[in-house]
């Protein structure tokens, strides 16, 4: 089994910690952020988000800009990175942007129970990956390193966010923070309940600040394979 991916999660939060409202795909960033994300992006052998973000906030997950998407053509790449979701129910529309848009592969991880729905619903537009009894992040994670994935960018949404966090599984955060609240608390939230390594007598460390507009972007490094390049 090869070693887990270089894993990197990124999000926007509200000051008081929202991924956004009840709107779908709330702009808590600005166009410089973007672009910044999308260089990042494009860094990435894959990109990976929950079932919940397909369905609501329909994410392409491209690389924008058409000098980045030339330059990994330019490397023997596809224009974009794979893209990765993860759904214990299998109920995902192949109409969706997530699998109509964009050249590289899509896999669809779910648990066993579910592959043949899977396979039924979406085995024309994805690959479907048996996840087991249970998808765990930490065998999907090795699953990916075998398939050739080495940096791996995870975008949301919070139940994600807190798996692949409360099982150590992250190098990297790049957390931006929007100088807006959304004061609602059923709202979704940059994680949910969970045991996470990072704690009152653990800290994480900071190992970058970097105002970027009027957003401010954070690096953490989570693990002793953090890269500042």
């Amino acid at each position: 089994m090869s070693e887990r991916p270089y894993t990197l999660l990124s999000c926007s939060v509200s000051i008081d910690g929202y991924l956004g409202d009840h709107r779908p795909r709330l702009a808590l960033s600005n166009e410089a952020d973007f672009d910044r994300v999308d260089a990042v992006r494009a860094s990435c052998d894959a990109i990976m988000v929950g079932a919940v973000t397909v369905r609501t906030d329909d994410p392409r997950l491209l690389v924008r800009s058409p000098a980045r998407r030339d330059a990994r053509t330019a490397l023997g790449l596809a224009p974009d990175p794979m893209k990765i979701t993860v759904t214990g129910r299998a109920d995902l529309d192949a109409r969706s942007s997530f699998f109509t848009t964009g050249e590289a592969e899509k896999l669809v991880y779910t648990p066993s129970p579910r592959v043949a729905d899977a396979r039924a619903r979406l085995g024309p537009v994805a690959t479907i990956v048996d996840g087991g009894a249970r998808v765990r992040m930490r065998r999907l994670t090795e699953d990916l390193a075998d398939r050739g994935v080495e940096r791996l960018m995870v975008e949301g949404g919070g139940v994600v966010h807190t798996q692949f966090l409360a099982d150590d599984l992250v190098d990297e955060l790049q957390l931006v923070v929007a100088p807006c609240f959304v004061g609602d608390s059923s709202a979704p939230r940059f994680v949910t309940d969970g045991r996470f390594p990072w704690n009152p007598d653990r800290r994480a460390t900071l190992a970058e600040v970097n105002q970027i507009g009027d957003v401010v972007l954070l690096r953490y490094a989570l693990s002793p394979r953090f890269r500042d390049d």
